[in-house]
């Protein structure tokens, strides 16, 4: 039986993180278990390859969360990349940090250190920040020599400029940089891409990271339980081959470290008999640790797309199409440039739902592209734009419960999708900002017609409607395995991320985050394994930014 000194579960953003910080530390040995294949396929380095890479079951997990009122019934797909990289690799790569409020509560809710001005100097170490027109705040918010090269989109089209220009005829100003002393505003996306070729976490920093001899990275590798020495935890049992592959364990000197995400960590936690009770009970596995918060908190967006057809100008989805789409092909081989170097959103913008608001809890996504029936892996056939809305920060709370003792039995998830009223409210005002921004006047040379939901729809139930046939998720599960204080009966690790009441096990991924960031969650998820990389190693937190109100 080999022994490591640290066991990871996931080679996802954390887990890469985890692996090269850890491993610069030569005196310690780091194994790396990730359940999918190499991130060997193309559609996973060519930016526009996030549409395959949605659908394809090699790479991707393809979740799907269960039934509820506000989805209409529906089940919606819950991709989660199963490669190097994870996540990192078939996501959208847009880089979003959220707001300085969202970490200051975390703090306040008694997670020492994670308040904001703890954990800038994270989110500044894992970037390279590429900017042309830099200022001098760039030096306070901005970091400049991480593992990830964050460019803005070079991308420009005349339907977004005037999009843009709208968003600022509604009182919405342009900003430079939402990452930085201010999110609010309009602007074009900011991206982890480099030489028009998406930059992975795997990319960044494991691939680099691999070169060390301390460190071992077994593909196709699925954990299938925690090994446990009474409140120790030691190793990990995982197939080697998948499913129907060999089992095989792995010792852990110092710690064992989950990095599956929101959805795999709280299941390996289930399948291991740590969670509730009850559930375990139910599923027949012995509980060796109850800890009721495990798979509760689920949060995740929500988002109701609205489509109208284009005029007077060329989409996405017509050069997607025939001998134009040969010559983008053409044009990316040969320049990197072209509609296969982009992602799925070009434009953001952060807003209020409310003048009388104190912070800012909308976003919308605008992209000159349109898909069929919402899904972002099959283009309309149609010129066609789409704008989506979402509430930052949801309050609907929903779970992730192992459906049985078998670790490759995909759980059962349930985000409980606006469950809230509160989140309804917002989603609400953001679908009428939506409507109102297509309807600019800067905008009404391309604008056509709405095709979705249609000028039919005007009422608050008829766009709640609207938001019931075509809502989705915006892929930002997080919260499962929740960082509290003792006092929090929902809290699943301490604020140095350690599983509550167990040894030498952690949890570092989007699944201990308190409370929904106001973002994207990609950003974040690196910037908490920045991190916890220092608190493993035993190593000062990174200087607290001193900030101006």
């Amino acid at each position: 039986m080999e022994t490591f000194d640290y066991v990871i579960v996931g080679a996802g953003s954390a887990g890469s993180v985890l692996a090269n910080r850890l491993s610069e530390d030569g005196r310690s040995t780091v194994c790396v278990l990730e359940a999918g294949p190499s991130d060997w396929h193309p559609f996973i380095h060519i930016p526009a390859g996030f549409m395959y890479t949605l659908v394809n079951p090699s790479v991707n997990w393809l979740y799907t969360s269960e039934p509820s009122e506000w989805t209409g019934g529906r089940r919606i797909a819950a991709p989660r990349g199963k490669t190097l990289g994870g996540s990192s690799s078939i996501n959208g790569h847009i880089y979003n940090r959220g707001q300085r409020l969202d970490f200051d509560g975390w703090a306040q809710r008694g997670n020492r250190g994670w308040g904001y001005s703890d954990v800038l100097p994270y989110f500044r170490r894992s970037e390279r920040r590429m900017a042309p027109d830099a200022d001098s705040s760039d030096d306070i918010f901005r970091g400049k020599e991480g593992n990830l090269p964050i460019n803005d989109l070079e991308w420009r089209d005349p339907i977004c400029e005037a999009f843009i220009e709208g968003a600022q005829q509604l009182g919405i100003p342009r900003n430079r940089d939402y990452n930085g002393a201010q999110q609010a505003g309009v602007s074009y996306v900011q991206r982890i891409i480099q030489n028009g070729r998406r930059v992975s976490a795997a990319r960044g920093y494991l691939r680099p990271a691999m070169k060390r001899g301390n460190l071992t990275v077994r593909t196709n590798a699925h954990a299938t339980s925690i090994v446990l020495d009474g409140k120790r935890a030691v190793g990990i049992r995982y197939n080697s081959g998948g499913q129907h592959g060999y089992g095989r364990e792995v010792r852990a000197a110092k710690e064992v470290i989950l990095c599956g995400g929101a959805v795999n960590s709280p299941q390996l936690l289930q399948v291991s008999g740590i969670g509730p009770g009850k559930l375990l009970g139910e599923l027949g596995i012995p509980v060796q640790h109850e800890l009721a918060g495990v798979g509760e908190n689920l949060r995740d967006h929500y988002a109701p797309r609205f489509v109208a057809r284009v005029k007077n100008a060329e989409t996405i989805n017509e050069l997607s199409h025939g001998v134009k789409l040969v010559g983008e092909v053409l044009k990316y081989a040969i320049s990197r440039k072209g509609i296969l170097s982009l992602n799925p959103t070009l434009v953001y913008v952060f807003w209020k739902s409310d003048e009388r608001v104190d912070n800012y809890d909308l976003q919308l996504t605008f992209t000159p592209a349109s898909y069929k029936e919402g899904v972002q892996s099959k283009l309309d056939d149609f010129p066609g734009m789409t704008i989506a809305s979402w509430q930052q920060r949801p309050d609907s709370l929903g779970w992730v419960r192992a459906k049985s003792a078998d670790p490759f039995t995909a759980p059962l998830i349930q985000p409980n999708y606006l469950a809230a009223e509160s989140d309804r409210r917002v989603l609400l005002a953001g679908m009428k900002l939506a409507r109102r921004l297509l309807h600019s006047p800067a905008l009404s040379k391309y604008y056509d017609r709405e095709e979705f939901p249609g000028a039919q729809a005007q009422s608050d139930e008829d766009l709640l409607t609207a938001a019931k046939q075509r809502g989705t998720t915006t892929f930002h599960l997080m919260g499962t395995c929740r960082m509290a204080p003792d006092t929090d009966p929902t809290g699943v690790v301490d604020d140095q991320l350690r599983v509550r009441g167990l040894e030498a096990l952690r949890v570092v991924d989007a699944s201990i985050m308190p409370t929904m960031p106001s973002a994207n969650l990609n950003a974040s998820v690196l910037m908490i394994a920045e991190k916890a990389a220092d608190m493993i190693r035993g190593r000062a937190p990174l200087e607290a930014t001193v900030l101006r109100d």
